[in-house]
């Protein structure tokens, strides 16, 4: 597609459109207006694909079973060339791309005054080179590839764009991508090469560049046999071209963001467990080899595809690939997943030093806080230095990629998102609502003991032994579930887990932590050995160990709401940094309306501050339809009546809040009794001891305490306004 050369049409950018569509300046693509559509409309990707699906043959097209939030970004659009436009016209290899296939050494350089050689051999091991492209314009491969020319230059040499001559007829044209096997100067190794790849016609994947044909080519001049494969032109963008040409507002480079990256992340998650799942691993991940075609994301270059624990060379690139790889160990699931966080982190922030000083880890310090921190984390772990702490499988990190994500876009959106977690209940009981208890004159200090029996519950393997057992347990009660799983015969994992709970429900600390102790002997490196010591610490308010526990597995679940839950509880507990708290009780609140108790978190934590307005905001957003929506109203009264200058909207608030009789009148001598305090009015201070008085004696009549009743009416005796009979 291109369009006529005219004037970048954003406010204050001097650019102007280039072939492409997009804008020379500032990168931004030009209005529909301006694009003139080649004679041939460019060929319409697929949609989005599910994590653990496959595809049908025809079309390739595939569906999400109930779509995923990942649906809801949009990838950054721009103009798609015609084939014929994406050929290059200057074939000279740059010289820092000039490597020996043997040593991985520079070769090829100049000399001197004298420009270096595009054909010889390398003066270390004497591996034969050439930068010129074996195949020109015109070319048949096998009778049936005609070639148009060259679309780059990668590590086996060109990649050329050509048409397959079987399937095109005089109305279509049918492209298709012509990539180097291996040195054609090895020619048993071409051989072997083309052998030993051949599976990969079978990979079928919608975020998969689809491979359909493996060819073989005599070079005319050198009389050596090159192996080819053959596979599906796509007409896009690599993620490194994207990024190349993204700007920010004043047109200077800039990162993707972040919600575009995690997009891109579950497109190559897709691909990535699809391969998995074939016993395959892709090995060298990257920006250049993921290509955004419309609305999705595809792994372009298969060629370093390779089966897990095959002996064959494997691919790998300074800066992605982990270091146990580079060190000989073969590439596995875990290696695999390193590539992608590895090129989640080179598109989401400046990384200037990713192939030097920080080549096998990340700098000690990223740009992501706040709502963007759970990014950071799941970046770290994804790209950890020890395979033992990245996640174990794709689906693992998909999970939390769209965790992270429904995190991300209800901060960016303002606007909260249900989220069904695969490892966590929801919250078993609200926790830390006592100042929306109607008392008559004290707001109940959280019992933290109680916490973490109201904390959502990590979720059982359905693969343990005792599974089916643990799953009768559930009219046991709470008392007597003690005995009956000490009463069961096999002390699996999950069930020492359950049995950590009933512990923990009947405050028999130290039964709770051997419980635990023998599930680690059991399942060491388990994430729930964390959660669960975090429990205990805080059932014992030592908010130290179930901080650094709760921590721990924050880290490892990024995208997880509870342990962000837990972490901010233990930190409000701790005292020592409750805006670390307050932080962490919104975002979990901001994504989740039905986690309530991290709305009476941020209230609680935001009236500590001094903030009793905003405290007033949050608690409002308890929806109607939660059984707490009531005494969160309650609490916004109480937080309006610690601020004078919001008594008149408590007095107002308790006009119309739906409470029986006694609590309505316990809150309204509440109420009055601040506005009492802060009264200077003679005639306004008499109208309020009118009311007050009246209120205690109504509360006298409705109870049926004698001692409580006779300290009522003397309390609305001794504020009764004075007189002087």
């Amino acid at each position: 597609m291109t369009i006529s050369m005219s004037r970048c049409t954003r406010p204050g950018c001097p650019g102007y459109y280039v072939d492409d569509g997009s804008c020379d300046e500032c990168g931004f693509l030009a209005p529909a207006a301006l694009m003139v559509k080649p004679a041939q409309p460019p060929v319409v990707v697929p949609a989005e694909v599910a994590i653990t699906r496959g595809s049908p043959a025809s079309g390739r097209k595939a569906n999400r079973p109930g779509g995923t939030i990942a649906e809801e970004v949009t990838l950054p659009p721009f103009a798609v060339l015609d084939p014929a436009d994406a050929v290059l016209n200057d074939l000279r290899v740059p010289y820092r791309d000039r490597v020996c296939l043997t040593c991985n050494q520079l070769v090829g350089q100049p000399l001197d005054d004298q420009p270096g050689l595009d054909v010889g051999y390398c003066p270390r091991d004497g591996t034969h080179y050439s930068f010129v492209p074996a195949l020109t314009r015109g070319s048949r491969v096998e009778q049936r590839y005609e070639v148009l020319g060259c679309l780059a230059y990668g590590g086996f040499g060109w990649i050329y764009l050509a048409r397959d001559t079987h399937l095109a007829d005089r109305n279509t044209e049918h492209w298709v991508v012509l990539k180097g096997l291996i040195n054609s100067h090895d020619q048993a190794a071409v051989e072997a090469a083309a052998w030993e790849k051949r599976y990969l016609v079978e990979v079928d994947h919608p975020n998969v560049v689809k491979i359909s044909d493996f060819a073989k080519h005599l070079d005319p001049r050198t009389g050596l046999v090159a192996g080819y494969i053959v596979m599906e032109y796509l007409p896009g963008r690599t993620l490194y071209d994207v990024l190349q040409r993204n700007r920010n507002d004043d047109g200077d480079p800039a990162p993707l963001p972040v919600p575009i990256v995690l997009r891109y992340a579950d497109d190559l998650l897709a691909a990535l467990s699809y391969l998995h799942q074939h016993n395959l691993v892709y090995c060298d991940l990257k920006p250049d080899n993921a290509m955004q075609v419309g609305q999705q994301v595809k792994l372009i270059d298969l060629g370093g595809v390779m089966r897990v624990g095959s002996d064959t060379a494997s691919f790998h690139s300074d800066g992605f690939t982990a270091a146990e790889v580079r060190d000989g160990q073969r590439p596995d699931v875990r290696s695999d997943l390193y590539t992608l966080g590895r090129t989640m982190a080179v598109l989401s922030f400046p990384f200037a030093t990713f192939a030097g000083a920080n080549i096998y880890d990340l700098p000690e310090e990223l740009p992501f806080d706040g709502p963007y921190e759970s990014f950071g984390r799941l970046l770290r772990r994804a790209a950890h230095p020890d395979p033992a702490l990245r996640f174990a499988a794709a689906t693992d990190m998909h999970h939390q990629v769209l965790g992270v994500l429904a995190e991300v876009l209800a901060h960016e959106q303002k606007e909260p998102r249900t989220t069904t977690s695969t490892l966590f209940t929801r919250e078993r009981k609200v926790f830390g609502t006592g100042a929306g208890a109607v008392l008559v004159s004290t707001v109940p200090s959280i019992d933290w003991s109680e916490v973490p029996g109201g904390l959502p519950s990590p979720l059982g393997d359905p693969g343990d032994p005792a599974a089916g057992f643990l799953a009768t347990l559930g009219a046991v009660a709470p008392d007597r579930l003690v005995g009956a799983l000490l009463g069961a015969g096999e002390r699996s994992p999950e069930l020492l887990l359950r049995l950590a709970d009933a512990y923990l429900a009947a405050r028999q600390i130290d039964e709770a932590r051997n419980s635990i102790a023998e599930f680690t002997a059991a399942r060491p490196g388990d994430w729930r050995t964390d959660w669960y010591l975090g429990l205990i610490a805080l059932a014992r308010n030592v908010d130290e160990d179930a901080i650094q526990s709760f921590e721990a597995v924050h880290s490892a679940l990024p995208g997880e709401l509870a342990p962000k839950l837990a972490l901010a509880a233990a930190l409000e507990l701790d005292h020592d940094d409750i805006d670390r708290a307050r932080d962490l009780y919104e975002r979990v609140w901001n994504t989740d309306r039905s986690y309530v108790s991290a709305a009476f978190g941020v209230a609680r934590t935001l009236r500590i501050g001094g903030y009793h307005d905003l405290a007033v905001e949050v608690l409002d957003e308890v929806p109607e339809s939660s059984a707490h929506h009531t005494a969160a109203q309650v609490a916004a009264l109480r937080a309006e009546v610690a601020d004078p200058r919001t008594l008149p909207k408590a007095i107002e608030r308790l006009g119309w809040l739906p409470l029986d009789a006694e609590r309505g009148t316990r809150l309204d001598i509440e109420v009055h009794t601040a506005a009492l305090a802060a009264v200077r009015d003679g005639a306004e201070e008499t109208r309020l001891r009118v009311r007050l008085e009246k209120s205690y004696r109504a509360l006298a009549t409705l109870t049926g305490d004698r001692s409580l009743r006779s300290r009522l009416v003397d309390q609305a005796n001794q504020v009764r306004p004075r007189t002087l009979v």
